[in-house]
């Protein structure tokens, strides 16, 4: 299969492909006599492995290390949940952060009369950061 079809049957870009390629993340394409890039049935199912761990959060250096994992027959599965788990607690982390900046953004919404006067306390807000006295 070309890279084009690759890209199609995986649902990644060529230039996506051809990164992962790059990094080392899937071993490079065998070349057919046109040149052209050929991906094995193997390379599609690593990168549509890939493509489920990118969409559970994992960045490629740690989808680098998951795929080791697959590939080793004396992994302990332990190993692999502790990824999970990792991965699990950046994620409630940054679920907390967009709850904090959601609530933020919710008072600065209702504080503002959201008029035609110039006054806005939105802009107070990221000017001063709820202080209105003068900074020494």
């Amino acid at each position: 299969m070309n890279i084009s079809q690759a890209a199609k049957f995986t649902g990644l870009t060529s230039k996506t492909i051809r990164f992962y390629e790059e990094k080392g993340i899937i071993p490079k394409a065998r070349r057919a006599d046109n040149g052209y890039r050929f991906y094995t049935e193997d390379q599609l199912e690593t990168l549509g492995f890939i493509k489920r761990a990118r969409g559970l959060g994992f960045s490629l250096d740690e989808c680098k290390k998951l795929l080791d994992l697959q590939h080793n027959p004396d992994r302990a599965s332990a190993e692999v949940k502790e990824k999970v788990q990792e991965n699990l607690a950046r994620v409630q982390s940054q679920i907390e952060h967009l709850e904090d900046i959601k609530s933020s953004l919710m008072k600065m919404s209702k504080s503002c009369p959201g008029n035609k006067g110039h006054e806005c306390p939105i802009l107070d807000e990221l000017c001063h950061g709820g202080h209105t006295e003068v900074l020494q």
